[in-house]
């Protein structure tokens, strides 16, 4: 029953969220793109908020000081479809996702994460692929931070997957610094047993790896090397 109710109640909050693109719309129109901008990280950070208390997660952090003041590619694992409120809240800064194409087909969730500068990476076309990374690495350079999840999809549980090919590419090509994050405890959430309940979540935000400073050689092993250092903070989380 609790996740009848509990998902009825963020239903209509959803839908809430979604009639202030009417707002976003006029603020656009009257006071141009930097303020629909900042309508939008206001929405986005409060909807991020307010999904955590709804669905009863208590987020424990550690690490906050870690985050640097400019641009830079957070790396996370990826246990739950709140791992993306999670970032944002713990982050409290603006930023944009790297996420798969078929969460584009979300019309709410589409209109305000696009709004973040978030791309749609379809894994699928070669071609289509590289443009959008392109895009993000013109993201980072123009100041912008992203956050991808490597594994590709979510783990539904404790255990880490293998990170794609290439998805540190963004953090090398524009040199911005990477900041591993370990969130432990969202698949509790929802995805451990198909129903929504209370929920630890524990995240650690570990020292960024500046990119600029790395060989050639350190460069080409940094996926592993990120991928070590979550799996270890996940170790200690759990």
């Amino acid at each position: 029953m609790r996740t009848f109710f509990i998902g009825l109640y963020y239903l209509l909050y959803m839908i809430i969220v979604g009639l202030k693109r009417i707002k976003f719309r006029l603020i656009r129109r009257i006071r141009g793109e930097e303020a629909a901008f900042q309508y939008t990280k206001k929405v986005v950070s409060t909807w991020a908020e307010r999904t955590i208390k709804i669905m009863g997660m208590d987020v424990e952090i550690s690490g906050r000081e870690n985050i640097p003041k400019e641009a830079c590619l957070f790396v996370g694992n990826h246990q739950s479809y709140f791992d993306i409120p999670i970032m944002i809240y713990i982050l409290n800064k603006p930023i944009g996702f790297v996420a798969k194409k078929e969460l584009a087909k979300i019309p709410v969730y589409r209109n305000w994460i696009l709004g973040m500068k978030s791309l749609f990476l379809d894994r699928q076309n070669v071609r289509e692929a590289i443009k959008t990374i392109n895009i993000g690495i013109d993201y980072l350079k123009e100041g912008h931070s992203l956050a991808i999840f490597p594994e590709g999809t979510r783990s539904k549980s404790k255990e880490m997957a293998e990170f794609k090919k290439g998805s540190l590419k963004l953090a090398i090509k524009s040199q911005v610094p990477v900041v591993p994050v370990a969130i432990s405890g969202t698949y509790k959430a929802f995805e451990e047993t198909g129903r929504l309940k209370k929920a630890t979540v524990k995240v650690k935000i570990d020292k960024p790896i500046y990119v600029k400073d790395l060989s050639k050689e350190e460069q080409g092993s940094l996926a592993e090397d990120v991928k070590e250092i979550i799996f270890n903070n996940l170790l200690e989380l759990q």
